[in-house]
C-alpha cells in the first residue's frame, strides 16, 4: 500500500489500515523513529469512551457552590 503525499504535506491513511486499527475521524496518531524506521501508532483519546456511561439526576450549583467553599475554607483552617 502507498499513500502520496500533498502539497500540504498530508497523506491518505489506506481505508484497510483505518479498519485494522480502528482508526475514526479526529483521532490522533503517534511518530517515532527507531533504527531508521518511521513507526506510527494510534494514540486513542479515551476520555470520552465512557461518555454518558453514568447517569445523575440534575445538579444544584449553588449547593455545590457552597460546598466548595467550605471545603477551601477547611482546607486553611
Amino acid at each position: 500500500m502507498r499513500s502520496t503525499i500533498t502539497s500540504k504535506f498530508q497523506i491518505t491513511i489506506p481505508k484497510a489500515i483505518r479498519e485494522y486499527l480502528g482508526l475514526d475521524i479526529q483521532d490522533t496518531l503517534e511518530w517515532k523513529l527507531e533504527n531508521g524506521k518511521v513507526i506510527i501508532i494510534p494514540a486513542k483519546n479515551t476520555f470520552l469512551k465512557y461518555k454518558n456511561s453514568i447517569q445523575i439526576g440534575r445538579g444544584d450549583i449553588e449547593k455545590d457552590i457552597h460546598e466548595a467553599w467550605n471545603n477551601r475554607l477547611e482546607k486553611y483552617m
